[in-house]
């Protein structure tokens, strides 16, 4: 394990004010009052108020982190109360930096609050992330997280970072130039974002409130122990959690050799997938949601006498539907109140995006007794097959 310098300087002594705050900062021998000086002096950005950044900030706010960059595009929906903890129910409809810095000002007014509510491009990232001086990655997409680690890299500055789904959570830290220790980054654990589709968000597959909470804490916990300069932080480390065994385990991290494909620059011909003296001996995967359900059939279009059913999320349907659709959420078919929506006088057919979603709610409407089947390639099939037809979804 590798031990690193402090990140900071500290800042000015403390006032009675925080002294009476931090008290039990100040009393750890590894702490003390001058890494509580150097919390006071850091400069953190979290990247998403959502599932891990909601806990990460609280706690980071608490430990008296000097000042907390947020920066998140998202408005605050019902469904993020399950496990953003940050925000109240009387949020909902108000953006997530403006929720989540009335959050920290209230639990800390020492803490200065910056807010970027926008997203991420190849243009601003590097600006934005210049103005810090260390990065929590919890960002809910690929392309975010590439850029982030891109844009650090070329900066220099650690990212702390975090992946859930479901009941499985993986943690690291990235930095291309730490002091002491090889440089390692997103890239190097995960060479190319997935294809789309291929890897279900929390909203396709579903996430455990609880343990969001637990990895958001270990990002604040790990932020902490980086500013201080304290303990052995996760440079070159993988943690991997299974909640559902109550178990963490740990994978080695190294840098890979070759050319590196970023998001700010042109990418080379990348090599294949696992070839050449590039690929770790040991690397973890990403979750992927549960396996594809069998014994369902498959359908290439749409035939007549069916229940055409969307299981996708609202802003997707906005998007499009077919013609015709009934749209219930895949979370409520799962419940038996919404399959009671479903009449099971005429088959069903089922569509989200590409079809994983699909084939669960299929999965689930099968072993209820439904007469189900999935329509192959989802939504985005139909609408490349069918381009200037009207897409509206059903009454539901």
């Amino acid at each position: 394990m590798i031990a690193l310098p402090p990140l900071v300087e500290p800042a000015a002594p403390l006032t009675e004010a925080e002294f009476a705050r931090y008290s039990r900062h100040v009393l750890l021998p590894q702490l003390g009052e001058p890494g509580q000086r150097r919390l006071k002096a850091a400069r953190v950005l979290v990247l998403g108020a959502g599932g891990l950044g909601a806990p990460a900030l609280q706690y980071l706010a608490a430990a008296g982190v000097g000042t907390l960059g947020i920066i998140d595009d998202d408005v605050v929906e019902e469904s993020n109360l399950q496990r953003q903890v940050i925000h109240a129910t009387a949020d909902i409809g108000r953006a997530k930096v403006d929720s989540a810095a009335a959050a920290v000002t209230a639990l800390n007014p020492h803490v200065r609050v910056r807010t970027h509510g926008l997203r991420l491009t190849a243009e601003n990232a590097p600006g934005i992330l210049a103005d810090y001086d260390l990065v929590l990655d919890g960002a809910d997409n690929f392309p975010t997280r590439y850029l982030v680690s891109d844009a650090a890299a070329e900066l220099g500055l650690p990212v702390l970072w975090a992946s859930v789904l479901g009941f499985d959570a993986q943690v690291s830290l990235f930095w291309s130039r730490p002091p002491a220790g090889d440089g390692v980054t997103l890239r190097d654990l995960f060479p190319h974002p997935p294809a789309p589709g291929a890897v279900p968000s929390c909203s396709q597959a579903g996430v455990v409130g609880a343990m969001v909470g637990q990895v958001g804490s270990l990002l604040a916990t790990e932020a902490v122990k980086l500013i201080a300069g304290i303990g052995h932080p996760l440079l070159g480390r993988v943690l991997v959690f299974d909640a559902l065994a109550a178990a963490w385990r740990e994978l080695p991290l190294r840098r890979r050799t070759g050319l590196r494909t970023t998001s700010l620059t042109p990418a080379p011909t990348a090599p294949a997938a696992g070839s050449g003296p590039s690929t770790p001996t040991a690397v973890p995967t990403l979750p992927t949601g549960p396996p594809e359900p069998t014994g369902v059939p498959v359908v290439a279009e749409v035939p007549a006498g069916v229940t055409l059913l969307d299981v996708r999320e609202p802003d997707e349907v906005a998007g499009g539907a077919i013609p015709g659709s009934v749209h219930i959420p895949l979370a409520r078919v799962l419940t038996t109140v919404g399959r009671a929506e479903l009449s099971r006088r005429e088959p069903v057919v089922v569509y989200c995006r590409t079809g994983p979603r699909a084939q669960r709610a299929a999965a689930e409407l099968a072993a209820d007794g439904y007469d189900v089947s999935v329509l192959a390639g989802g939504w985005s099939a139909w609408s490349s097959a069918h381009p200037g037809e009207p897409a509206r979804a059903g009454a539901r």
